[in-house]
């Protein structure tokens, strides 16, 4: 019998117990003695969330399909938790053999949000890992990162062996095959390092050497090994139906953020929103043909009990096959009381059909992203979306039975005014009044209720906003107080909420987006300060990183309140996404002359993702 690494006196102790015990439903186990390769799976931050993540999922899965592999999980402890394994010096364990992570031959760390930037030195120090990869010696587990903040890993490069650019299905397989073989021939660490800094979209920051010029700015970024190449090209999966994907995903024992069926319908987005890193790191748009999903969802919902499945993407009314699956889906399920979700979508292409459909199965509120309050807004970002489209899609809405409707915008976009904030107001109102202009009285349900929500902009690297000024803690807070200032004046304004993202985070989040290697050292002073589950609000304390930036003499406001000039040379320039730095100039460009780039269906832009020699690039040819 499996024995726990926490006794029941912890166990007992704890929220959530469950978090830590593994042995869930579809969760794999290997006999240790027969697998050559052992790889702790981490998400950073609290199992539930953890649990939700697909790419995770798919990692897991695909890796534990090899008899020489035992992939498994780890997520970070909760709080109460921390504090008892430091107090008796538990190391942090892996949950389907609850073997301490420190034994293990890999510990790789997903890098989701800069947020959990602090949460990873959780998981090292917990491990009983050095937390600087240049102090590990020979029998510490090899630490890589990955995910969408990998495409700037210089704030906190000091911390891992390497990072993996791009989409784990490609040459992940490669790397451990290339460990073993350094492992056959006595080969130490930095023998492997080397080999792996061979393979393409591995990147070893000890590899390089990076300089600075006497204003901040970056000098140089140049390898100090001729095993690394000067530019890393991101890895990416072409075709869709022939990778891997989890049939069987482990189910958990207490709710998940996101517990249900995911099926991935697309990866990538014709739209090419200006503020969106995911719109771009992950072009050229690539499809999964309806026939491998009817089969997937088969597959994962009789495997795992669920009684709802989200077709996900980044825009899945976008997704060709849309209508197809659906009404497979319908047909198939609809009776059981199965219940189809559908983030994503967009107001404009939410067809009445499909809503219909969808809502014979059953009904929610919906959301939709209009990002900006003013079509001038809309025009700078490049949504693609204009007024008439988000009332006809609104009124759509109504008549087909919603009447709660979320709308997501953003404040401190670049060229912003103050007739764009209050226009946030004035749309959501303007869509709450569209109800009662569409629905007659006696066909109502209740009143409308619209939730208007703002995050702040943060630019993000590999964006056309990559260059452009975030702004101040006090210029946010003074947005959202016009914001919610406009909507007390709204006739229908007890159809109205407003709410509005953590001023703080965001800024802070801005830092750790665009920032290089000398931001990690105030990573790991905010961490010693106590500075832990720094995406969480309850947890999240500002003055811990404001005393890190001072004990760091880093100022913040070099990462975020500047302009930057696009011959200036960005800590991220080394990776080669497959967007061309030209086609992101251009749009900066266009941006603030408020001109529209047509999606990728209606005309090529010239991006740069051509060359991978598929997806929607090809579409009109195939």
């Amino acid at each position: 019998m499996r024995k726990l690494a926490l006794p029941d006196d912890v166990l007992l102790s704890v929220k959530e117990p469950a978090r830590y015990i593994g042995g869930e439903i579809n969760s794999v186990m290997k006999d240790p003695d027969r697998v050559q390769v052992r790889f702790a799976m981490c998400f950073p931050d609290v199992y539930e969330i953890g649990m939700s993540h697909l790419g995770i999922q798919i990692l897991y899965d695909m890796f534990n399909r090899r008899e020489d592999v035992w992939c498994e999980r780890v997520y970070s402890p909760w709080t109460d938790l921390d504090a008892v394994m430091r107090k008796r010096r538990i190391p942090l364990f892996a949950l389907e053999s609850q073997d301490p992570v420190k034994d293990f031959d890999f510990l790789g760390i997903t890098l989701q949000y800069e947020m959990c930037y602090t949460n990873i030195l959780q998981v090292l120090e917990l491990s009983q890992i050095p937390l600087h990869a240049e102090d590990r010696g020979e029998d510490c587990p090899i630490v890589i990162g990955g995910g969408p903040c990998s495409y700037n890993p210089e704030p906190i490069a000091p911390f891992f062996d390497m990072f993996y650019i791009g989409e784990g299905e490609v040459v992940y397989f490669r790397l451990l095959d290339a460990y073993l073989e350094n492992k056959k021939r006595g080969g130490s660490r930095r023998d492997f390092l080397e080999a792996a800094a061979e393979i393409p979209g591995i990147y070893v920051p000890a590899f390089y050497d990076v300089s600075y010029r006497e204003d901040g700015t970056l000098l140089s970024m140049t390898p100090n090994n001729p095993h690394a190449p000067a530019v890393v090209e991101r890895q990416l999966v072409m075709e869709m139906d022939e990778t891997w994907y989890p049939e069987k995903p482990v189910v958990p024992f207490i709710r998940a953020t996101q517990d249900r069926v995911t099926l991935e319908v697309m990866r990538g987005c014709i739209r090419g929103c200006r503020f969106c890193q995911a719109g771009m790191i992950y072009r050229p748009v690539r499809e999964r043909s309806p026939e491998e999903l009817m089969r997937l969802a088969d597959s994962l919902l009789s495997s795992t009990g669920y009684d709802e499945i989200t077709l996900s993407s980044l825009s899945t009314s976008d997704y060709r096959g849309l209508e197809k699956l659906l009404d497979y889906l319908i047909e198939r399920y609809g009776s059981t009381g199965v219940n189809i979700s559908l983030p994503s979508l967009r107001i404009d292409a939410f067809s009445l059909d499909v809503m219909s459909k969808v809502q014979d199965v059953r009904k929610s509120s919906l959301t939709f992203a209009p990002e900006a309050g003013t079509q001038r807004m809309r025009d700078v970002i490049n949504k693609g979306l204009t007024e008439e489209d988000i009332m006809r899609g609104s009124a759509m809405a109504f008549r087909g039975g919603w009447n709660k409707v979320k709308l997501y915008f953003m404040l401190g976009l670049p060229t912003e005014t103050e007739d764009d904030i209050r226009g946030i107001a004035e749309l959501s109102e303007r869509v709450a009044e569209n109800f009662y202009d569409t629905v007659p009285k006696e066909e109502r349900q209740g009143k409308v209720q619209v939730t208007a929500s703002t995050s702040f902009f943060v630019p993000k690297p590999f964006t056309p906003f990559q260059w452009a000024r975030m702004n101040t803690r006090d210029e946010f807070l003074g947005k959202a107080s016009i914001v919610n200032h406009r909507m007390k004046e709204m006739l229908n304004r007890k159809s109205l909420r407003y709410n509005w993202h953590e001023a703080d985070v965001s800024v802070l989040e801005g830092v750790l987006a665009r920032g290089d290697r000398r931001v990690a050292r105030v990573v790991e002073l905010a961490y010693k300060n106590g500075a832990l589950y720094d995406a969480w609000s309850e947890t999240f304390k500002n003055e811990r990183w404001e005393q890190a930036f001072r004990e760091a003499d880093v100022d913040p406001a070099f990462y975020t309140e500047r302009e930057r000039d696009v011959t200036e040379l960005l800590p991220w320039d080394f990776i080669d996404c497959g967007v061309s730095k030209a086609f992101f100039i251009r749009e900066w460009e266009n941006a603030r002359a408020g001109k529209v780039t047509r999606n990728c269906r209606e005309n090529c832009s010239g991006c740069g993702a051509r060359k991978y020699g598929g997806g929607v690039c090809y579409e009109a040819e195939n």
